[in-house]
């Protein structure tokens, strides 16, 4: 098969929500009708003890959330689909964001009931930042929810994006009775109460909703309600142009229940028929297209002891042109060093399997001895790094403290890898040689201490640190930098990839420090390190 033949079968796409919207369970039911799985997990019951297929670790089978991004992949009418499917705890959204830079487009999960939520709002500034496309996915209609054209006014509102529903609910909670897709004029009726996929057989195609039939099925008072609101919503939003979808300025809108399996396949069918193939990627010398023959690829994740029986480490690369094969030199652009690779990995969350090649919207697992760093290009030779893949100045800081210094270090080890894997920022501080860990969460540290004590056999504490931010700075006048640095001496730091940090102690501080000297840049995010 061609390069352009394999580009236009792949789909690459993240599932994003707010925490408990569903979309664990959403992504189980895709994973269902794409034969990768055959009996869905529960993410947390006490009743079943299987745990969400994507759900690998230890620590998320326990609290029932996800805090590390999976991936998996799986083929569905002749297209292969890589689904990543990431944290929808806000304490973990920086996984979140590095995964949106490795997709084409995004699938967002809303509960009926509690609507557009706090951190959905956030992912989608991501995504608009980015254009990336959207299709939103109504879910929990198995429930007594808000209103659906509520529900439409408040996702326009909040996420700042037009909608275009292609499905509609008829009820919700007890009374719902099954949704009418725009796109093909057919009703699909809803047998609650069961998980297992709803047949074909609960699909009624219906040329005209004038159709008596339509009382015979669902009453006359949901039919005249059906009717009305389908009169208006064409009105009001015609047929979908795909182009506008492409170009996030429209996002495609479905109705369902996850748990039930219900709206599944119409979100499936519909994304895989629309959705973007790979699209081109920016980098600090230009814009790097899939159709390209060489091959180039980034790092935007890196995952220690996937499997904890084998102390490996993943690091995760989106191919973004030409073909990856195995057994192959590539150069590391960062480190200006080639590296080859004899086992690189697809995934089925930690189910691994060995590959001989990929294409552009593939990602490929490669083990990694400590190489790696999130951010990393891999090239045939050519000098660029893909942009967009920062971490962001830390909201929360704590000092990590040794509690058994006969392992110290196995923590110092470990600290270094949970930290290159994005989990948390690691910096040193200048004066006192300080270990301070920066996260954007409080639940991070929790995630820290027990990787640690499992992972790593190493036990420790934070101690509660008042910052503001940390600021990386950098300075075409080498000489004012190195003056501030040795003045704010008690307040410099350097990150894991020795980056001079300035940890500001308040607002008033850094405000104050970026008057006194103008020449001096402070950053808030590590992108600098990629600017052209």
């Amino acid at each position: 098969m061609s390069l352009k033949a394999e580009i236009n079968k792949r789909r690459t796409f993240a599932i994003i929500s707010h925490p408990d919207a569903g979309k664990t369970t959403l992504t189980e039911k895709l994973l269902l009708f794409g034969g990768a799985i055959q009996v869905a997990g529960a993410v947390k019951s006490n009743k079943i003890k299987k745990s969400a297929t994507s759900d690998f670790m230890e620590i998320e089978r326990q609290r029932g959330i996800s805090v590390a991004t999976s991936v998996m992949a799986f083929e569905y009418e002749e297209k292969l689909i890589n689904i990543l499917d990431t944290p929808g705890h806000k304490d973990f959204a920086e996984d979140t964001y590095r995964t949106l830079t490795a997709v084409d487009s995004v699938i967002l999960v809303i509960d009926c009931v509690k609507g557009v939520e706090q951190q959905t709002e956030r992912l989608m500034e991501v995504c608009r930042m980015r254009k990336t496309p959207v299709i939103v996915f109504v879910n929990k209609l198995d429930r007594v929810g808000k209103d659906p054209y509520d529900l439409l006014d408040e996702i326009e509102d909040k996420l700042n994006i037009s909608v275009h529903p292609l499905s509609w609910p008829i009820n919700m909670g007890s009374d719902f009775k099954g949704v009418y897709k725009f796109y093909d004029q057919s009703l699909r009726l809803f047998r609650g109460g069961t998980q297992k996929v709803v047949g074909e057989e609960d699909t009624l195609s219906i040329e005209n909703l004038e159709d008596d039939i339509l009382e015979e099925i669902v009453g006359d008072t949901d039919a005249e309600q059906l009717r009305e609101d389908v009169e208006l919503i064409q009105g009001v939003y015609g047929d979908l142009e795909v182009e506008n979808y492409r170009n996030a300025d429209v996002a495609p809108v479905f109705f369902g229940s996850a748990v039930n399996n219900f709206g599944v396949k119409e979100l499936l069918d519909t994304f895989i028929r629309i959705a973007p193939t790979p699209q081109p990627r920016p980098t600090t010398v230009r814009d790097v297209a899939p159709t390209e023959k060489k091959f180039s690829g980034f790092v935007f994740k890196i995952h220690a002891n996937i499997d904890p029986r084998h102390r490996d480490r993943i690091a995760f690369l989106r191919v973004c042109s030409g073909t990856f094969e195995r057994n192959t030199f590539y150069k590391n652009v960062r480190l200006d060093k080639k590296m080859r690779f004899s086992n690189p990995t697809s995934f089925m969350a930690q189910k691994k399997s060995t590959i001989d090649e990929a294409y552009p919207g593939d990602v490929v697992g490669l083990y990694d001895s400590g190489n790696f760093k999130i951010g990393d290009t891999l090239t045939e030779g050519e000098e660029f790094m893909f942009k967009g893949i920062p971490s962001f100045s830390p909201e929360i800081f704590r000092e990590l403290i040794n509690m058994n210094p006969m392992k110290t270090k196995q923590l110092y080890k470990g600290i270094k890898q949970l930290t290159e894997e994005g989990v948390a920022q690691l910096f040193r501080t200048k004066a006192t040689n300080r270990r301070v860990i920066g996260t954007v969460g409080e639940l991070q540290f929790d995630v820290i201490k027990y990787r640690l004590e499992h992972e790593y056999g190493a036990s420790c504490d934070f101690r509660p640190i008042t910052l503001y931010k940390a600021c990386w700075v950098t300075s075409e006048d080498k000489e004012k930098l190195k003056e501030f640095a040795k003045r704010k001496e008690n307040y410099m730091a350097v990150d894991k990839d020795k980056n001079l940090v300035y940890l500001a102690q308040s607002q008033w501080m850094l405000e104050t420090e970026q008057k006194n000297y103008p020449k001096i840049e402070f950053h808030s995010t590590s992108e600098f390190k990629t600017e052209a």
